[in-house]
C-alpha cells in the first residue's frame, strides 16, 4: 500500500477504536439495539444528505438495493449481532483476539473469489499480527479458550462475515464512495428498526447530553466517516489490506485509553504492538524484500 493508504488505515483504526468509547458512554443510559439503531440511522441520514449535497443520486435499481441489503447484513447487522451475543459468554480480550483473525479469513475468501493472491508473506504477516494482538491484550485472555465454544464461534463467525463483506463490497467500487455507504447504512438501520422497537422501546429513553454527544460521535465519526474511508480503501487497496484495521484497533484503543483515561501501558502491550507493526510490514511486502536485499549476492 502507499503511504497515503497506510495513513487512511491509521485514521480508520482511530475512528473505529473510538467507537468503543462512544458505545460505552451511550450504553450507560440506552439499551443495545437502541444504540445500534441510532448509530446506523443518524449515520444514514448524514450520508444521504452528503449524497444530495455532492450532486450524486441514489440508485433506483432493485438489484443494486438488494446488494446494499446483503452488504448491510454482512458488514453490520450479522457481525454486530454475533459480537454482542458472543461477548455475553466470553471476555472482551478473547473476543478482540478472535476478531483480529478477520484479515486471515479475508485473504482466504478474496483468494477463493479470484480477487487477490494468497502470498506467503501476506499469510505470515497476518499470523504475526494476530500473535501481536494476543500479546498486547495479554496471554491471560487465552486462558479460557474453549470454555465457551459457542461464544467463540460467534466472534469467529463475525470475522468471517466481515471477510465476505470486504470481498462482496468491491463490486461497488465503480460508484462514488458516498453512495454505497449511504445505501448500506440505510438498509442496516431498517434491519435494526423492528428489533429496537420490539425489544428496547426507544421512545421511552431519556438520554442526557453526554449520551447524545456519544451517539453523534458514534454515528458521524466512527460510522459515517469511518465507512467512507473504508470504501475508499476497499476500492484502491483491496479487501485484505483494509481488514488489517482489525489488527490496529486494539492498538488505538490502548493508546486512547492511555492518553485520555491515563491507563498504564504494560511492557507486554508494547511488545505486542511491535509484533503487530512487524506483521503489517510483512503484509505490505517491505520487510521481506528488504531482508532479501541484504543477503550477500554470489560472486563469480
Amino acid at each position: 500500500m502507499s503511504s497515503r493508504q497506510w495513513g487512511l488505515l491509521g485514521v480508520l483504526a482511530v475512528l473505529w477504536g473510538g467507537a468503543f468509547f462512544f458505545s460505552k458512554v451511550a450504553l450507560a443510559e440506552l439499551s443495545p439495539f437502541t444504540v445500534v439503531l441510532a448509530r446506523f440511522g443518524l449515520a444514514a441520514l448524514a450520508m444521504l444528505l452528503v449524497v444530495r449535497l455532492t450532486g450524486h443520486r441514489m440508485p433506483r435499481s432493485p438489484g443494486i438495493w438488494a446488494g446494499f441489503v446483503v452488504l448491510g447484513a454482512l458488514n453490520n447487522f450479522i457481525p454486530f449481532s454475533l459480537i454482542a451475543w458472543g461477548q455475553v459468554h466470553i471476555a472482551s480480550g478473547l473476543a478482540s483476539i478472535l476478531n483480529a483473525t478477520t484479515p486471515l479469513f479475508t485473504a482466504l475468501v478474496a483468494h477463493a473469489w479470484g480477487q487477490e493472491r494468497l502470498t506467503p508473506h501476506r499469510v505470515a504477516g497476518v499470523l504475526l499480527g494476530v500473535t501481536g494482538v494476543a500479546v498486547l491484550i495479554g496471554p491471560g485472555a487465552l486462558r479460557h479458550l474453549g470454555a465457551h465454544t459457542w461464544g467463540e464461534f460467534a466472534i469467529v463467525g463475525a470475522a468471517v462475515s466481515y471477510a465476505f463483506a470486504g470481498t462482496y463490497g468491491r463490486r461497488f467500487r465503480a460508484m462514488p464512495a458516498v453512495v454505497p455507504v449511504a445505501g448500506m447504512l440505510t438498509t442496516s438501520a431498517l434491519m435494526a428498526l423492528p428489533i429496537a422497537l420490539v425489544l428496547d422501546h426507544p421512545w421511552a429513553a431519556r438520554p442526557g447530553a453526554a449520551t447524545l454527544g456519544a451517539l453523534l460521535g458514534l454515528s458521524l465519526l466512527s460510522t459515517a466517516a469511518g465507512f467512507l474511508i473504508y470504501f475508499r480503501l476497499l476500492s484502491s487497496a483491496g479487501a485484505t489490506n483494509v481488514m488489517l484495521v482489525t489488527l490496529l484497533i486494539p492498538v488505538t484503543a490502548l493508546l486512547l485509553g492511555s492518553l485520555i483515561l491515563g491507563e498504564r501501558v504494560a511492557a507486554t502491550a508494547l511488545a505486542g504492538m511491535a509484533l503487530i507493526f512487524c506483521g503489517l510490514l510483512a503484509i505490505d511486502g517491505r520487510l521481506m524484500p528488504r531482508r532479501l536485499a541484504l543477503r550477500p549476492r554470489p560472486t563469480g
